[in-house]
């Protein structure tokens, strides 16, 4: 086992190759809806529960987010800046979503007549807070309403748990993992607010903060191991980065999932016990896929290759692309929707998907990430330039 060095990593390529997995299981598991693939007998509720991508999506943001601060509480760095973290965030997601939000309302004919208020939900993000604003072609987007609210709680969970720091740090994960337990009652409680109808309260971030403490703990577990509080011996070392240990609890975790036990996979309501048994084994899954990954420093041929690599980069224009051109696919292919052809509705989608999103990052989502470099660095100077200036003048 090579897991003593990983840890000291501050870039993990394998990351990238594995956003573009869960990117892929998105599209696959809308696919196998739209063509009535999950009324497949065994193969269906397993891409059925392809929603558990999402799971893994939460879990990476939360792995790579959470780092500055939990490095942060063992002195290794100083926490995040607020303005400057919303700045990259914002930048990161918005611009690429709000010019598909916009062709998809404007140019989809499912979604052509969009009242002013879907149209602000889906702008702002709000629509799980909003009744009926989950327009088509956009649907996908409740996870990345959940992403966004995660997003503006992270500093203050960040900032609130920076109380638990030098010797007292060794209570985070305990507390991380006590929190995401309870937060398997959000069904239950949920039911008790008083939403108006079409909001969905079980789609909001407080009932997914088991799939983000995935990543929480794992980003812990490496802040830990580089403090030494946590030896590259320890059983949670040598246990997270088994793989068949983590990949039998993959398919154990996964294979439940595919079960009533966490509810039926489309779009059928599941009771409060599926939901929280959802929750739990998603994850799960998504800290075993991810543990051998950050916590071992192996090659991971596969998920490092450039083609992987590529995708991983264009996996979030791959996200929110999808299920537009999804729906775009059966009118101009002429494939009726809901009446099977899983394997070609899939590679047209995929087809056409990649390199729009490949355009998407090239044109978009980077010009704008180096704007925004260029502004911090400009700032950076104009900075230094001003305490230069102050110095002399003390001088």
């Amino acid at each position: 086992m090579t897991a003593a060095s990983a840890p000291t990593r501050r870039f993990y390529p394998q990351l990238e190759g594995m956003r573009a997995v869960a990117a892929l299981g998105v599209l696959t598991t809308h696919v196998a809806f739209q063509t009535r693939s999950l009324h497949w007998p065994v193969i269906g509720p397993v891409l059925g529960r392809l929603d558990l991508a999402v799971a893994l999506f939460f879990a990476l943001s939360g792995f790579l987010l959470w780092r500055p601060y939990a490095s942060a509480a063992r002195g290794q760095n100083d926490p995040p800046n607020v303005r400057r973290y919303l700045r990259h965030r914002f930048v990161r997601i918005w611009p690429a979503y709000a010019i598909v939000v916009t062709a998809v309302l404007l140019l989809l004919p499912q979604a052509r007549d969009a009242s002013p208020t879907v149209w602000i939900a889906n702008l702002t993000l709000t629509q799980v807070f909003v009744p009926l604003t989950l327009a088509s072609g956009l649907t996908q987007m409740w996870s990345l309403s959940v992403e966004a609210a995660f997003y503006l709680l992270l500093p203050l969970i960040g900032y609130g748990l920076l109380a638990l720091r030098g010797r007292r740090a060794r209570r985070r994960i305990p507390l991380i993992l006590g929190v995401s337990a309870l937060s398997l009652g959000w069904a239950w409680l949920a039911n008790l607010l008083p939403l108006a109808a079409g909001v969905e309260g079980k789609n909001w971030v407080f009932g997914h903060l088991p799939w983000f403490a995935a990543g929480f703990v794992l980003a812990e577990i490496v802040a830990a191991v580089r403090a030494g509080e946590i030896d590259t011996a320890s059983p949670i070392i040598r246990v997270s980065t088994n793989r068949p240990l983590m990949l039998a609890v993959l398919v154990i975790a996964y294979g439940l999932a595919s079960t009533p036990l966490a509810g039926p996979v489309g779009l059928a309501p599941m009771n409060d016990p599926q939901y929280a048994a959802k929750m739990l084994l998603g994850g799960l899954g998504a800290y075993a896929i991810l543990a051998p990954l950050v916590l071992r420093d192996d090659r991971f041929r596969f998920l490092d290759s450039p083609v992987m690599a590529a995708l991983g980069r264009w996996s979030y224009g791959i996200f929110i692309w999808h299920v537009a051109v999804l729906a775009s696919v059966f009118g101009l292919f002429g494939i009726p929707s809901f009446d099977g052809h899983f394997v070609s509705v899939w590679l047209l989608t995929v087809v056409v998907t990649v390199p729009v999103s490949a355009a998407s990052y090239t044109f978009v989502e980077e010009p704008c990430r180096r704007a925004l470099a260029r502004r911090e660095k400009r700032g950076s100077h104009a900075e230094n330039r001003a305490a230069d200036t102050a110095t002399s003048a003390a001088d």
